[in-house]
């Protein structure tokens, strides 16, 4: 198989560029008959291929991770760009679409051979296939080795995936704000997700393209997924119980027709941002990945699936994650091989310090990526 693909940075950086990687077969016994990868690259790869880093988005993240030749902002605008952390000046920096999205990587909205959208036949795909199909593409980018794969979320899964798969492919590897596998908790949340997608009337078996698409199912999973990524104590300082302006929740003279509390209004606002941008079918897809995250599956003990990895790690966690505990990161660094700290990123807000918060880490992470 012959992927031609130059080895420069691509012709505007921060620009989604699209590879053709195969065919490629499923981990859970699917099967696609021709991938394409959506990704975006920033800087310039040295002439040995050396100075690459992969940065893996999480769940409903997109390739853009920081401006490039556009003022676009990225979405994690402090850990990538010049002279930040992971500086595009000395880098060839690399995000790809996840195999199952909706931002131009093969997934259910794309045609399947028979010209139609896949739509309910997409085949289940687990972290480990778009590990595989992300490898293909570091081949065509003339990418033997990373020297670093790094990631917040979903995306820590991923490097953490790269880096036990391909061990002699990953030099360095930052995994934040997730653990080494998904818990049943974790699966709880995600599965009232989909399942609040699957119970839309629109849904159609996930047949809904060329109709009316599961919008309220959707918006209800982006509320679930929400609620875990804020911490009780942003949603008390922020909201507390106050009502949305000219609304009132304590006045109504039938069940649903009171007005709504500022949280309420918060999450209605995430739900429907989620749906102007994203594939309800494409979350289901991404959200069954990762929920398939287990790095010991096959592996063995934790200490003996990570003792496959040769990388050197960074891992790092919120003290107010109430999705990917702190403790899960303890866990992960202290089943790796040698002394391996927890940084700890201190934010209110939960979960999403890992994008918002970020910054904190800009002195240890600029350390792990020196040479």
């Amino acid at each position: 198989m012959t992927i031609t693909i130059s080895r420069t940075a691509a012709p505007g950086h921060g620009v989604v560029r699209y590879a053709a990687i195969g065919a490629l077969q499923l981990e859970a016994g699917g099967y696609l008959p021709d991938v394409t990868l959506a990704y975006e690259t920033w800087g310039t790869l040295n002439a040995d291929g050396s100075n690459a880093v992969l940065i893996e988005h999480a769940l409903t993240g997109s390739t853009h991770v920081t401006r490039g030749d556009s003022d676009e902002e990225g979405w994690w605008e402090q850990l990538a760009g010049p002279g930040a952390p992971v500086d595009t000046e000395r880098f060839f920096v690399v995000s790809i679409n996840i195999l199952g999205g909706c931002y131009g990587s093969t997934g259910p909205s794309s045609e399947a051979p028979d010209g139609k959208p896949w739509g309910s036949r997409f085949p289940l795909v687990t972290l480990r296939d778009t590990t595989a199909a992300e490898a293909r593409l570091a081949d065509a980018l003339g990418i033997g080795s990373w020297f670093a794969v790094l990631g917040g979320s979903m995306g820590g899964a991923r490097a953490l995936e790269w880096a036990v798969t391909y061990p002699e492919r990953v030099q360095r590897c930052a995994v934040i704000s997730v653990g080494a596998a998904s818990t049943a908790e974790q699966i709880a949340f995600a599965q009232a997700q989909t399942l609040a997608i699957r119970q839309d009337i629109n849904f159609n078996d996930g047949d809904y393209y060329g109709g009316p698409l599961p919008e309220d199912g959707l918006a209800l999973a982006r509320r679930i997924a929400h609620i875990t990524y804020r911490s009780a104590a942003e949603f008390h300082g922020r909201f507390g119980r106050a009502a949305q302006l000219a609304e009132s929740p304590l006045q109504a003279e039938a069940l649903g027709t009171r007005g709504r509390y500022q949280v309420e209004s918060y999450l209605d606002h995430q739900g429907t941002k989620l749906v102007r941008r994203f594939d309800a079918n494409s979350y289901i897809a991404i959200t069954d990945a990762l929920m398939s995250h287990d790095i010991t599956r096959g592996r063995g003990s934790l200490e003996e699936a990570l003792g496959r990895a040769t990388a050197r790690f960074f891992v790092a966690a919120v003290d107010s994650d109430r999705l990917y505990f702190p403790s899960q990161s303890r866990e992960l660094a202290d089943a790796l091989p040698g002394d391996v700290d927890v940084h700890v990123i201190q934010a209110p807000i939960g979960h999403d310090g890992f994008l918002t918060e970020i910054g904190q880490l800009s002195g240890p992470l600029r350390l792990h990526l020196s040479d």
